[in-house]
Formats: C-alpha cells, structure tokens, sequence
C-alpha cells in the first residue's frame, strides 16, 4: 500500500484561487437586460374576442387607441385592412409585445409580402407599429366609414 501524496497550497495560492473564483462568480451574476418590447396597433382579428386574438397570448394590452384622423379601414372579407390615405380615425387596441410575438405576427400577417409593418401615429401623438396595406390592394373594397372592425362586423354603430 503507498500512500498518496496530497498536493498543498501556500496561502498565496489559496488567496489568489479564491480570486479566481470570485471572478468568475461577478460575472456570471450580472443582471439579465430587459428584453426589447414594441408597441402594435390591432384593428381587426387580433383585436380581444376576435378570431386571431389566441396569437396575443403572450402580449401586454395597453389599451384601447384611435389613430390619428389620415387612415381608411377597407373590409376584405374575414379581415380588415389599414391606408395610410383618407381622413378617418381608425380604432383598436395597442400591445405590448416581445421580439418572438413581434416576428409571430410578421409571419401571420405576411409582412412584408402582404401587410407592411410600419411606425403610425396614434391620436394621443404616440408612435406604435402596425400592419398596413398599400391603395392599390384595396380598390373595389368598401370603406369601413366607422373606423371600427368590431362594430362593422357586429352590425353595431360607433
């Protein structure tokens, strides 16, 4: 039987081991960044009670909003569409969402293939993100004068 030979440490090595390690610690310990929210305007199937609202499931409402009065919303049949031509106030809802919410609703509404994710003005003068469509997708389709999905779609007035 042979004995083992335990390796020791000066108290040097020890001082500078736990530096090491101290270290190491400080900065594996830094707080997490907040991760980056954008705030989006809805106005049609996204909106709460609506047929696409489960895709906001991870989402922040804000609350309710109006435009500023230079939109038009067009009825495309089981959605809207969002001008940015006209002189309506167009209302809906803001959320707060996060980065992989924000790239999930690029990719329902087909942006930029089909809706055009782009900063708008809120009446409050706020800026937020929302989904819009170009004139030319729209000629032939009605006018939702109300400015209101939810009240076009409910028969009911704004």
């Amino acid at each position: 039987m042979t004995a083992r030979k335990r390796s020791r440490r000066t108290p040097a090595e020890h001082r500078a081991a736990a530096r090491n390690t101290a270290g190491r610690t400080q900065t594996t310990a830094r707080p997490r960044e907040p991760e980056p929210h954008t705030r989006v305007f809805v106005y049609g199937t996204l909106l709460a009670g609506e047929s696409n609202h489960r895709h906001m499931a991870g989402a922040r409402l804000i609350g309710e909003a109006r435009t500023e009065p230079t939109f038009r919303l067009y009825d495309l049949g089981p959605f809207p569409g969002l001008v940015e031509v006209g002189s309506h106030f167009v209302i809906g809802e803001v959320y707060e969402v996060d980065e992989p919410t924000l790239a999930m609703l690029d990719r329902l509404e087909g942006h930029p293939r089909f809706y055009v994710r782009e900063s708008i003005i809120l009446e409050t003068g706020a800026a937020v993100q929302s989904y819009l469509l170009m004139p030319h997708q729209v000629i032939g389709r009605p006018i939702i004068v109300s400015g209101s999905w939810r009240a076009h779609t409910k028969g009911t007035p704004t």
